[in-house]
């Protein structure tokens, strides 16, 4: 089992920045790819950007340039570095992990970031 924590999010003005973290606990050598995904108000939920244990990274064309993934296996923890921030990235941010091994799939309990113009 894999227990993911995410830090949080909160309000800020629009162009400013911000680095969402998340950290998993339990069996953390089981955890293969792990990615951020948000539910905007009213929409369903979409993945922002994924990265592969060995570093590969996949991001939503609508945060291409200004998000970047990065994740330190060791620690089990993934980061979200968020620039530019608009108000169209108001959302519920949720930390994902899939298992190496297996097709287990986490989820963290989801953080809030409203960015205001």
């Amino acid at each position: 089992q894999v227990q993911l924590v995410e830090s949080r999010g909160g309000l800020v003005q629009a162009g400013e920045s911000l680095t969402l973290s998340c950290v998993a606990s339990g069996n953390i050598f089981n955890i293969g790819t792990m990615g951020w995904y948000r539910q905007p108000p009213g929409k369903q939920r979409e993945l922002v950007a994924a990265i592969t244990r060995g570093g590969v990274t996949n991001y939503a064309d609508s945060v291409k340039g200004r998000f970047t993934i990065s994740r330190d296996n060791a620690k089990g923890t993934v980061y979200l570095q968020m620039n530019s921030l608009a108000p169209e990235d108001t959302a519920v941010y949720y930390c994902n992990a899939g298992a190496r091994y297996g097709s287990s799939n986490y989820w963290g309990q989801g953080t809030q970031l409203t960015v205001s113009s």
